[in-house]
């Protein structure tokens, strides 16, 4: 029924997902299910790096799924679960069901659940316009059931599964002598209490005798009926109401829809599916799952107060960062430790940004303000998260808090810092079997300062000789970059984690005297040395993408 359907929440991090990303996304849809019991799910955004998969494997932890767009779909939506019906039921039970469940429109299903056509009111009315064809009771090919069932009547002689498929419908309201003039084989013959008249019908091949007000027949009429292989049927109802009534036994499957209908599949977007909707006239549209199984009704009714899908954005507040569709989004919270960025709401939403070296601290300090407990696995995640992202106390943006988290949930997980964190960085810095795009790709970023867009993609490794390695291999792909994403500059953090050092590599006109300007290094051979076209620049001491670099430039720019 409409308003019982349980809205889903997801958690999400930002595209190009690092180990904080996820690891908050996973802790924070189980912290919100623990508090509310509600459906929260963990959500990923792009594909998880290695690192990130270095941690899911250690604490055996699903991967979240990974969502393309937040854009509403047909199953955000509030739908009309009314049931399937057979094809075989009657009009007048399926103008019954519309009642009770007050709709317009009932889909015939087959046994398996597929759509197998569409009956309306209005298809229901014009079967009773058919007046004037006494015929169309056996063109249907009405199954004896329905007769009896919409007569209200009984089956004394014959097989209620058999079909009446050949004959018209008459009522004998003339003596026996003139019956024998207009009854002819097959036909269904409407009678009273007459046995005259009875007999007749039987003896003129008749296929049925309707016997009306709930008369009896005779043991004659009963033997000889089953000797001619005429079916007998008794009902309550008189000639004239039994007559307005037989018409409505016909089965539906004889009025309904069942070309060119139009349906919508639950993964449709509900902005393609409006304008479908808008140019036809019916009133009420099929729902099916992926495997083409009826689901349900919508109507453009549905769609008015249709809300976008439910959203948390973890570890990031920029729409440029967000996933696709996150316009359109019911953002329910925002849990971030970044700058202040762009995404707008549709309504006032909770949101905690906090100065903190990772989000999952502040995930963690959730976990204690609401006494959950945390278990092991949930403990491994959040505090490989704040390992990550402060490359293991070395950040700047690492603060007392954050290294306190994590030796508290180094605890609670059963893990030592220094040899678990080694053996968690040496796995993401192990490139062996990526091409150059998937290592640029796998931790970047999209920012705004001023008039220019800039890209920035990072890696931290403690590995020396790798770093230098991946320098002449990825000048190339900034240059890609900058077209593909239509930014003015490119940069590259390749950060080694021992020296506490990124080399800069730059791409785009005026990057690299951004960069000079705003970290005071100087463009000689010393600190910046030109290759294939693009710049590197040695950066001491800067190995913070969040709180050195792009702070750096945004200042730069103004």
């Amino acid at each position: 029924m409409e308003g019982d359907k349980r809205r889903k929440t997801l958690v999400v991090g930002h595209k190009n997902p690092d180990t904080d990303s996820i690891c908050s996304a996973i802790c924070y849809a189980n912290l919100k299910q623990a508090l509310t019991g509600e459906e929260y799910e963990p959500a990923r955004a792009g594909n998880v790096n290695s690192e990130t998969q270095f941690v899911l494997d250690y604490f055996k932890v699903e991967t979240p799924e990974l969502i393309q767009t937040v854009r509403a779909q047909v199953k955000d939506i509030e739908i009309r679960e009314t049931e399937g019906v057979r094809r075989n039921i009657s009009l007048k039970n399926a103008w019954n069901l519309m009642q009770k469940a007050n709709v317009v429109t009932l889909a015939a299903v087959t046994d398996s659940g597929h759509l197998e056509g569409l009956i309306t009111v209005g298809d229901i009315t014009k079967s009773y316009m058919n007046v004037y064809d006494s015929s169309i009771l056996s063109k249907a090919v009405t199954q004896y059931s329905n007769i009896v069932e919409t007569l209200e009547g009984v089956m004394v002689i014959g097989d209620e599964n058999d079909y009446f498929g050949d004959g018209k419908v008459l009522i004998a309201a003339a003596n026996p002598d003139m019956m024998e003039f207009y009854i002819e084989p097959h036909d269904l013959v409407i009678l009273g209490n007459r046995y005259e008249s009875q007999l007749c019908a039987i003896e003129m091949e008749a296929s049925c005798i309707i016997v009306c007000e709930g008369a009896g027949v005779s043991m004659t009429i009963k033997k000889l009926a089953q000797e001619r292989g005429c079916f007998v049927i008794t009902t309550p109802y008189d000639t004239y109401t039994a007559a307005r009534l037989v018409n409505q036994s016909m089965p539906i499957s004889y009025f309904m829809k069942t070309n060119h209908l139009i349906t919508f599949d639950e993964e449709d977007f509900i902005d393609d599916i409006k304008d479908v909707m808008a140019s036809k006239r019916h009133r009420d549209f099929p729902i099916l799952d992926k495997d083409g199984h009826y689901k349900g009704m919508i109507s453009r009714r549905n769609l008015l107060g249709a809300r976008g899908k439910a959203v948390i954005l973890v570890d990031h507040n920029e729409k440029g960062q967000a996933v696709d569709g996150i316009e359109g989004a019911d953002i329910q919270e925002i849990i971030d430790h970044h700058r202040l960025g762009a995404v707008e709401t549709i309504s006032p939403v909770y949101f905690r940004n906090q100065p903190l070296g990772c989000t999952a601290t502040i995930v963690y300090q959730m976990y204690q303000e609401n006494g959950i407990v945390v278990e092991p696995k949930i403990a491994g995640l959040l505090c490989s998260a704040i390992l990550s992202d402060t490359l293991l106390f070395r950040s700047p943006t690492c603060t007392a808090v954050d290294r306190a988290a994590a030796m508290e949930l180094a605890d609670l997980a059963g893990i030592e810092i220094e040899g678990y964190a080694g053996k968690m960085f040496a796995a993401g810095s192990n490139l062996k079997g990526k091409s150059d795009k998937e290592i640029f790709y796998q931790d970047f970023k999209r920012f705004q300062a001023g008039k220019i867009t800039f890209g920035v993609g990072q890696i931290s490794s403690v590995n020396a000789e790798e770093l230098d390695e991946l320098k002449v291999r990825l000048i190339p792909i900034l240059k890609e970059a900058v077209q593909e994403y239509g930014t003015d500059m490119m940069f590259f953090m390749l950060t080694n984690i021992l020296t506490e050092s990124t080399e800069l590599l730059c791409e785009g006109n005026g990057a690299e005297q951004l960069i000079i300007k705003a970290f005071h290094v100087n463009g000689d051979s010393e600190e910046g040395e030109s290759h294939s076209g693009g710049s590197i620049i040695k950066l001491p001491g800067v190995v913070s993408r969040k709180k050195q670099l792009v702070p750096g430039i945004m200042i730069a720019e103004e």
